[in-house]
């Protein structure tokens, strides 16, 4: 913790410095707002997952086909998989089971590319030498996870899916005004699908335990900056059981 009394901000109560002042008005917004169960109720609220894919979620493939170059510690690889496979995938799936149960929107989102060689790519992820090809392993989704029927499949080629897609366009035709957030990396492409839905108007809660990134403080930073600013957090197990009473009042 800072020692104030040896900064310019020295005299100012320290308690009050620790505080979000705006909490209540934005919490007033997001999580006491009547219009975010009336969006589950009226079946306006989608489950949106965001990058299990191969590319970065999937030991030996994309980002971590070779493990010792990858960039990332063997610590925060040996973290992230086991977050990934002990408690995110089982709670996106059953997020997914509960959407589908329910009839209401399931959607996912993928890092591919439009072309095979990835000429059409963001400058970031040419930069980041980041691809997944069309019909690639590196696009296919982990199959513990993988889209079902008809549902609806949106591939990306940048952080935020709203900025680098017509995400919003399609979520407008079909009267969504919810999306409960799931996937990798929380501090990156889910923290931007989050702050991006936020900004458009979209009533946004993330789910906490169905997120991973390749450390615990990434994670836990990126929930304390978006939480009662951008989106309500949810567990999995208060976002089944809210899911489930809403519909079910509806």
């Amino acid at each position: 913790m800072i020692d104030y009394k040896k900064t310019d901000l020295k005299g100012l109560n320290e308690d009050y410095l620790h505080v979000d002042p705006l909490q209540h008005a934005y919490r007033k917004w997001l999580t006491e707002n009547k219009a975010v169960q009336e969006s589950l109720q009226k079946h306006n609220t989608a489950l949106l997952v965001i990058d299990l894919q191969y590319l970065d979620a999937a030991e030996g493939f994309g980002v971590f086909a070779d493990a010792a170059n990858s960039g990332v510690p063997k610590e925060a690889q040996e973290y992230y998989f086991k977050r990934l496979h002990h408690i995110v995938l089982p709670n996106v799936r059953r997020l997914q089971d509960t959407f589908r149960d329910l009839k209401l929107e399931v959607i996912h989102t993928r890092i591919q590319s439009l072309t095979r060689d990835g000429r059409d790519r963001s400058l970031g992820h040419k930069r980041l030498k980041l691809h997944a090809a069309p019909g690639s392993k590196e696009a296919e989704f982990l199959p513990e996870i993988a889209p079902k029927g008809d549902e609806l499949i949106i591939n990306k080629t940048a952080s935020g899916v709203f900025n680098a897609t017509n995400l919003e366009y399609i979520l407008r035709n079909m009267g969504i005004t919810g999306l409960f957030v799931c996937g990798v990396y929380t501090n990156e492409c889910v923290s931007t699908t989050v702050r991006d839905a936020s900004d458009r108007g979209f009533y946004t809660t993330l789910i906490n335990d169905g997120c991973a990134t390749v450390t615990p403080e990434l994670h836990n930073a990126t929930i304390r900056t978006l939480k009662d600013r951008y989106c309500r957090v949810l567990t999995a197990d208060q976002a089944v059981k809210e899911t489930r009473q809403a519909v079910k009042n509806g």
